[in-house]
């Protein structure tokens, strides 16, 4: 999904509001009325109409004119939110290219204010080809209505908790910095994925095996199970230093389906 922020330069501090109210009132209403959103944001009937249609332009909500007159945000506003929060906090200056994009997130480059690079993590689940998702992730039992950008907070929390987890007992991982909403603000890892080296063309096999292995079993050791342990989440530099990425789907030893996973 295309990451577009041109808006943000646009947007006023009661378009912000207004976004926010929508975020509020989604968590009781699939499409929330113009009258909750309005109390929600504390402004004038009248003008939550025009800045209503200024998002609306933006696509940063959708709108759907059924028995009542509602709006929903739409992954790009959750977006615009999550960054304007993270921009607010002094986490990011600028986002840049987008660098990876996966089944349920999309990753970009960004700096900080002092010139450092960042990794960004969208989640965004309930894309067409993840559909099942509800029935895969522990964290989302008993949770089979919610939406999907609650569904893709959750995720964003709980790998950002398990890196913090994992960066602090020492294991190989980016360092976790920031997170808000749906979006993990992470430091960019020297090196790049297992999945691009070609096929009979890895210095240092044996070795990389090992040390992936190895994460393997201290992650056991700490009775966790990593659940997508392939090549596509395992970083490679130069000196042969594997990083270990993507944490969404990890679960204890105790899972009732760890054995298998």
């Amino acid at each position: 999904m295309k990451l577009d922020v041109s808006c943000m330069r646009y947007l006023t501090k009661d378009d912000y509001r207004m976004l926010q109210a929508i975020e509020m009132g989604m968590r009781n209403h699939e499409l929330v009325p113009v009258e909750l959103i309005s109390r929600i944001a504390k402004l004038r009937h009248g003008g939550s109409h025009k800045i209503l249609s200024t998002l609306l332009r933006y696509k940063l909500i959708a709108h759907a004119n059924q028995s009542f007159n509602g709006y929903r945000l739409s992954y790009q506003g959750y977006d615009i939110l999550a960054l304007h929060t993270l921009l607010s906090r002094g986490v990011i200056q600028s986002v840049g290219s987008q660098i990876g994009i996966g089944k349920e997130s999309d990753v970009f480059e960004a700096e900080d204010e002092h010139g450092n690079e960042l990794v960004l993590k969208i989640h965004r689940l309930g894309r067409t080809s993840f559909r099942d998702v509800r029935s895969k992730r522990d964290y989302m039992q008993g949770k089979g209505r919610s939406n999907w950008l609650y569904m893709s907070r959750l995720a964003a929390l709980k790998e950002f908790a398990f890196m913090q987890a994992l960066y602090a007992h020492g294991f190989t991982t980016p360092i976790p910095i920031e997170h808000n909403r749906h979006i993990v603000a992470m430091s960019k890892v020297s090196g790049f994925p297992m999945s691009q080296i070609k096929s009979g063309s890895m210095e240092g096999a044996e070795e990389i095996f090992d040390a992936s292995l190895d994460i393997l079993k201290r992650l056991a050791q700490c009775g966790l199970v990593h659940c997508d342990f392939n090549e596509f989440n395992l970083m490679v530099n130069p000196e042969r230093i594997v990083t270990l990425i993507d944490f969404p789907q990890m679960v204890s030893t105790n899972h009732s389906n760890a054995e298998e996973l």
